[in-house]
């Protein structure tokens, strides 16, 4: 790879199903290590900068689903490169304009050091913000989930939550979800591994597709 190519790749990036890399950083609710957060999940978001609109609408959002993501035992973490001085003013100019209250953390990483470990500055998206990022990590602290957005696209908060119920279905049954799946549908038994599992798949119970795709309900 050419070394102009190298120089524009994010110094790090997090790898699904591996642990998450370690921090310790100064947030609006004072110093927090990624260790506070072992025994429950956790979703680490990045936005671009404070008293930003798209940024204004997804704290916001954030801030409504909190109560439903607490249900589920997931914290929220939010980060830019933005001083802890600038996000307090900022979210209490939230509460001031909207009347919402931000009830998460939300780092103040103006060295980049949280953003490196994780990736989250996109040279090609922007030199000196940090990009959309969501990562989802689970009570062991590994990386189940990651999801990369434009400067231009808020997130869909019932696409974080459905990551979140489908995560925690899978783990609970040992399962997969199809496309499209949400809490109540059906899931996907996983497809067996030999010639003999696959024509007793075919006199299960399952909804059967055909060998490799079965599906069952599940309960929770």
């Amino acid at each position: 790879m050419p070394e102009e190519t190298l120089a524009q790749q994010p110094s790090g990036l997090p790898r699904l199903n591996e642990p998450a890399p370690a921090f310790e950083a100064v947030t609006t609710h004072g110093t927090i290590r990624l260790s506070d957060y072992g025994g429950s999940w956790l979703i680490l978001f990045s936005h671009p900068a404070d008293f930003t609109p798209v940024c204004t609408t997804e704290f916001i959002a954030f801030a409504e689903i909190y109560p439903d993501l607490q249900k589920r035992g997931v914290e929220l973490l939010g980060l830019s490169i933005d001083s802890v001085y600038s996000h307090i003013a900022w979210l209490r100019n939230i509460e001031e304009k909207t009347g919402v209250q931000i009830p998460f953390p939300i780092i103040a990483d103006l060295n980049k050091e949280v953003a490196s470990l994780y990736g989250m500055v996109m040279p090609g998206e922007s030199k000196s913000e940090t990009v959309r990022c969501v990562f989802i990590i689970d009570p062991k602290s590994v990386v189940r989930a990651m999801v990369y957005y434009p400067m231009s696209l808020g997130r869909n908060m019932q696409e974080i939550l459905r990551i979140i119920d489908a995560l925690q279905t899978a783990d609970k049954h040992q399962i997969a979800t199809p496309a499209n799946w949400r809490p109540g549908d059906k899931v996907i038994v996983p497809a067996p591994k030999t010639t003999e599992g696959a024509q007793e798949r075919m006199k299960s119970g399952y909804e059967i597709t055909d060998w490799y795709l079965a599906k069952k309900k599940v309960e929770g």
